[in-house]
């Protein structure tokens, strides 16, 4: 069997418009964990470089890695949309987050493709192929910018492609056949996979539940969004004890599935993003509460999710 390296790391969603970087930094060396994924902010499309050097000499100081970067809003979604701009837009902004990226010395960069409106669903194949083109022409700007792998994260519904196993079959074998006809000049793809998301149709019907859906992306997966949900896979939350009570997923089952199949994976370090938005945003009696329910899910993560002979 291959071995795998499971790692813990946090998505910032949480701390935006709520606490610095410096904060979550401070936090994190505290608890150990080494690895952040910067969420997207609506500001970071236009900030200069200069921001994003100094972010990443106040990560370096307190030895942590901004390894990776991941969409927070579905703002980069307009390669399903054909009204003027939006797919300019898209391609503007999604150039720019990959740049950001490479100044911050993020190995990954990435987000969810976008979404068919649902009034215009016959314009789902189109979106597609046009995602797809674009991201070719993309993989190709995150090697002129030192970033190895651009990243799609599955979805949970037919209007938010890839979501049903095909089409996360599908997505990812495009994606890599042009890189193997183009390894010198492109990143690679995998999938960013969150264990909350599964696919319930119309009728509430649960199709593919989530572990369905994350054994379909193991020869894709790159890294991977820790997040509780309930089994219509509706909210989502952390993995506090009340949370752990009302929610569905069993972290160590996770983990030992991608330990089982470790060898199908294409990646020997895979790190796991803790991805929770927090408490009620902008409340002077919940926005204190952020450090504490990170701690708690972390803690609980690092005791019931990382094999137990493995350090943070």
């Amino acid at each position: 069997m291959a071995n795998l390296d499971l790692q813990l790391g946090v998505k910032s969603d949480p701390i935006e418009y709520r606490y610095s970087f410096p904060w979550l930094f401070d936090l994190l060396a505290d608890l150990n964990i080494r690895h952040v994924q910067l969420g997207s902010f609506f500001e970071v499309y236009q900030l200069p470089d200069t921001f994003f050097e100094q972010l990443r000499q106040q990560a370096d100081d307190r030895g942590i890695a901004i390894s990776s970067l991941f969409t927070a809003h579905r703002e980069l979604g307009g390669f399903f949309r054909d009204e003027p701009g939006f797919v300019e837009v898209a391609r503007r902004n999604f150039e720019r987050f990959i740049e950001v990226g490479g100044i911050l010395g993020a190995q990954s960069v990435g987000s969810n493709p976008g979404a068919t409106l649902r009034d215009q669903m016959a314009t789902k194949p189109q979106g597609v192929a046009t995602y797809l083109d674009h991201m070719k022409e993309l993989m190709a700007h995150a090697t002129k910018h030192g970033v190895d792998w651009l990243t799609i994260e599955p979805m949970s519904c037919l209007a938010e492609p890839p979501t049903l196993p095909d089409e996360i079959r599908d997505f990812a074998e495009v994606l890599i056949a042009h890189h193997d006809a183009n390894p010198g000049t492109t990143a690679r793809v995998g999938h960013c996979v969150d264990i909350a998301h599964g696919y319930a149709d119309a009728d509430s019907n649960v199709v593919h539940d989530n572990i369905a859906l994350l054994e379909s992306t193991l020869p894709y997966l790159y890294e991977l969004h820790l997040k509780n949900t309930d089994a219509m896979f509706n909210s989502t939350f952390g993995f506090g004890q009340a949370e752990r009570e009302r929610g569905i997923i069993d972290v160590a089952q996770i983990r030992d599935l991608l330990l089982d199949n470790a060898a199908t994976i294409p990646v020997d370090t895979l790190v796991c993003y803790l991805e929770i938005g927090g408490p009620k945003l902008g409340r002077d009696y919940s926005d204190g509460q952020l450090a504490g329910q990170l701690r708690e899910s972390l803690d609980y993560l690092r005791e019931a999710f990382l094999p137990s002979a493995q350090a943070v």
